[in-house]
């Protein structure tokens, strides 16, 4: 009969269904991830107090700001991070639910493609992807801000530099260089600096330590020996203790990992370029963080299509296969995201490599699963 498609649908009644089921799951797919990220944060929340309970109460932290500041802060970054596994788990549940009470095979007997039935999904995952970027780059870094300010005051007020033989050229020609430093003391220890004119050394200073006066905006170096050359040849010099103005601060050698989390898009392509000028290297983790929080944002895209691929087929076992086959998956790709950060870190890679790394090996998973999907 023409007109006819599938199961006794004509084509307008056809689409007017397809509009109601279009509705239902963009409705049922963004409910579900909001309270999903909310169930998430309270769990999250309780661990955190439970962990940090004493010391916010020996530090006097203010409830009101416990509350109404550190922990909004903490569930919009630990929501935003978890954006794409939450995304897989809750299309796994309430797509599941579909499958096994065969709506997804009426849906596909009734003459609707795979492809057509994907696009709710599809468009819902957009707005949850543009809000994930929109977070991470502008809204977030505001956010993280007072986190790590509260944390600074309340939570963790010492923090250490595990990095050591740090080289800084804090500006064309000096270079400075400590063995390590202890940022809780604001102290470096074995002291180097070095004043080149192109290939010559000019001079070099050599002190036991040099400690941050943060009040005077100046370096006191203790037990110095300096040593310099000129037209009458090479001096040398013993001073007990100097106080110097030079153009470094301690957080030039080394900050909470967080606060890379507290620049936005243009900070951090400012801070990028300011690593590269100081020869420091810092910039590769700087790299990293620009091109995760995309990636992290791209990856619901990817959790879509492998969740939609694998809860629309139904299974013996029912939702619980489906929610067993989502840990394994999640638990798959956190550790993988985590090994290519790593080898970002300390194996060379590089940053844009590292943060997409996972994304193309669970994309040519979704491809693979999407094509063995019931059509």
């Amino acid at each position: 009969m023409e007109g006819r498609v599938g199961s006794g649908f004509d084509s307008t009644t056809l689409t007017a269904h397809m509009r109601i089921i279009d509705r239902y799951i963009i409705r049922n797919f963004l409910s579900t991830f909001f309270l999903m990220v909310a169930l998430f944060c309270v769990v999250a929340v309780v661990f955190d107090v439970a962990e940090n309970l004493e010391r916010l109460i020996d530090n006097d932290a203010p409830w009101g700001r416990v509350f109404g500041e550190y922990y909004i802060s903490f569930c919009l970054a630990l929501g935003n991070m978890l954006s794409a596994f939450i995304v897989f788990l809750t299309i796994l549940l309430f797509t599941s639910r579909l499958a096994q009470r065969s709506e997804i095979i009426a849906v596909l007997a009734g003459g609707i493609s795979f492809q057509r039935l994907m696009l709710p999904y599809l468009v819902a995952s957009t707005f949850l992807v543009l809000g994930s970027l929109l977070f991470a780059h502008f809204i977030l870094p505001i956010s993280n801000q007072r986190k790590l300010d509260f944390e600074v005051e309340f939570v963790h007020k010492e923090f250490h530099i595990a990095e050591q033989h740090l080289y800084r050229e804090i500006s064309p020609g000096t270079v400075v260089y400590m063995r390590s430093v202890n940022a809780g003391r604001q102290v470096g220890y074995r002291f180097v600096l070095e004043q080149w004119d192109g290939d010559r050394l000019e001079e070099k200073w050599m002190a036991s330590k040099a400690r941050w006066l943060e009040k005077e905006g100046t370096w006191r170096v203790s037990n110095l020996r300096r040593r310099w050359w000129d037209e009458g040849g090479e001096h040398f010099d013993k001073v007990a203790v100097v106080d110097t103005a030079l153009d470094m601060r301690i957080s030039d050698f080394g900050q909470r990992n967080e606060a890379m989390s507290t620049l936005n898009w243009d900070e951090l392509k400012a801070a990028i370029q300011r690593e590269k000028a100081r020869g420091s290297g810092g910039e590769r983790l700087l790299q990293l963080e620009m091109h995760t929080r995309t990636s992290n944002a791209f990856a619901i895209y990817i959790m879509t299509l492998i969740g939609v691929s694998v809860a629309s087929r139904r299974q013996r076992g029912g939702t619980g296969i489906h929610i067993l086959i989502g840990v394994v998956i999640g638990f798959v790709y956190v550790f993988s995201a985590k090994l290519t950060s790593v080898s970002a870190t300390h194996a060379g890679v590089l940053p844009a490599v590292a943060a997409w790394t996972p994304n193309v090996l669970f994309g040519m998973l979704g491809i693979m699963l999407y094509r063995r999907a019931p059509k």
